[in-house]
């Protein structure tokens, strides 16, 4: 019997190693896994301020869908030759992990088509509710990773300290309004699905910056598949080109990216303030002037919003428990 590799120094734990690599012991428990973790991403990617990379990261299946996504590119073509035919698209099949990625869609997906209506109305009618849920579910998830950095230094520090602060200068920049064109719609769906993938910041508040928010998720509600197709080829423009360059920074310097998103995560705190209020000091779902919860103007509900925080915080932490533990299962 010949000895395990010993790991690389900068390797992910256990924990979050996330089945990085397409694992042909899926079965369709795991499979149903796979697409509920989706469900609860298309959930969080629908509100402007929560990224769905975030929940991918807590529960455990970050990793292997950077990889799955980083994989794609030129060198499917050299898989498929080699085998040609049925076999061939097979190995490509599997060489992209497309069934965990396929799962993992219809997951988002169904989120989207199901939930994008209650949560716009939440937004628009319990602003201090959601955003309360929020704040405690990424204040819980800061909390879960950093226990995952393995060893401190300056370096270290400072990446979480530039991530930090990059999350709070694009959560505090001020809304576009504009009549979005194709094209620029195009342009918008590129940004955000690379914000999107990014822990802690929002694909939807990247919309919501570029002044298309409202136009995509109409255009969901009214099935205008203009808006949709162009969106989504925007996306999958970007995300080719994004996710290769994680790919590779997770390859080699797991711990310092991982340093980084969480600096990313803590910085997104700001746009999940609860306490938000307009320009006119009136509430709104979409303000970014946060105020202390004395200053809000029908008081600071502690009893409602302190509950539903550590709601956020359980449900996150319930999530990170079942990522360890299918984690570990395959490992």
């Amino acid at each position: 019997m010949t000895a395990s590799p010993s790991p690389r120094p900068d390797a992910p734990s256990p924990s979050l190693q996330s089945e990085a690599i397409p694992s042909p012991q899926d079965n369709p428990k795991q499979l149903l896994g796979v697409y509920v973790k989706g469900m609860v991403m298309g959930a969080a990617d629908i509100v402007p301020g929560v990224s769905g990379g975030t929940i991918a990261l807590i529960a455990g299946i970050y990793e292997r869908l950077i990889n799955a996504l980083g994989s794609i590119g030129p060198s499917l073509w050299r898989v498929f030759r080699q085998e040609g035919g049925i076999k061939g698209l097979l190995a490509v099949w599997r060489y992209v992990d497309a069934t965990f990625l396929l799962c993992l869609l219809l997951g988002i997906g169904t989120s989207i088509v199901t939930l994008a209506g209650i949560i716009k109305n939440l937004l628009d009618t319990q602003p201090l509710l959601i955003w309360s849920f929020f704040f405690g579910l990424v204040v819980a998830t800061v909390i879960i990773l950093l226990t995952e950095i393995k060893r401190w230094n300056v370096a270290r520090a400072g990446l979480f300290i530039i991530g930090l602060v990059a999350a709070v200068v694009i959560s505090s920049m001020p809304l576009l309004t504009t009549t979005p064109s194709l094209p620029y719609l195009f342009f918008a769906g590129a940004v955000a699905i690379c914000a999107m993938i990014l822990p802690g910041i929002s694909g939807s508040f990247i919309l919501l910056l570029l002044g298309a928010y409202d136009t995509v998720l109409e255009a969901v509600h009214t099935f205008n598949f203009s808006i949709i197709i162009t969106v989504m080829a925007g996306m999958v423009s970007g995300l080719l080109l994004f996710t290769h360059l994680l790919k590779w920074l997770l390859a080699h310097y797991y711990q310092g990216t991982l340093v980084l998103l969480t600096g990313f995560i803590a910085g997104s705190l700001v746009k999940v303030w609860p306490w938000k209020t307009d320009a006119l000091g009136t509430l709104n779902a979409e303000a970014i002037n946060n105020v202390l919860p004395w200053h809000y103007p029908s008081g600071p509900h502690w009893l409602t919003t302190l509950g539903l925080m550590l709601l956020g915080a359980i449900l996150v932490s319930a999530l990170s428990w079942w990522g360890h533990r299918s984690n570990r299962r395959l490992n």
